[in-house]
């Protein structure tokens, strides 16, 4: 039903003239993606500092400093990948964060390696 909606709500937008973007996108920018985890962060999110990673039907909270899961579960696998990621680019993680809380665009971080 849900569904349904979305559709009917899409194709209401689109008949006025205006583009539709899926919500994710517009609220939580997607900074980077790797091995099918995508890693959000949102503008104006409460601290502490963190960012999302979404793997499959599974989502992450995940703290900057110190780098660990504050909310919600990855699978093993993909919970390494991304602290692995996140220790690699943490500079950049806390750059974006202070870039989310002034509203300003933030910069796409490259993939794990």
């Amino acid at each position: 039903m849900r569904n349904v909606v979305r559709h009917e709500a899409v194709n209401y937008l689109n008949s006025l003239g205006r583009t539709y973007y899926p919500l994710r996108t517009v609220i939580m920018p997607r900074i980077s993606a790797f091995y099918g985890i995508v890693i959000y962060m949102y503008w104006r999110d409460h601290p502490p500092p963190h960012f999302h990673a979404i793997y499959a039907e599974h989502e992450a909270e995940v703290s900057i400093d110190p780098l660990e899961i504050i909310d919600g579960s990855l699978p093993r696998r993909a919970r390494r990948l991304v602290l692995e990621w996140a220790r690699q680019h943490r500079e950049e993680l806390i750059a974006n964060w202070e870039r989310a809380r002034t509203d300003q665009p933030l910069i796409p971080i490259e993939p794990l390696d």
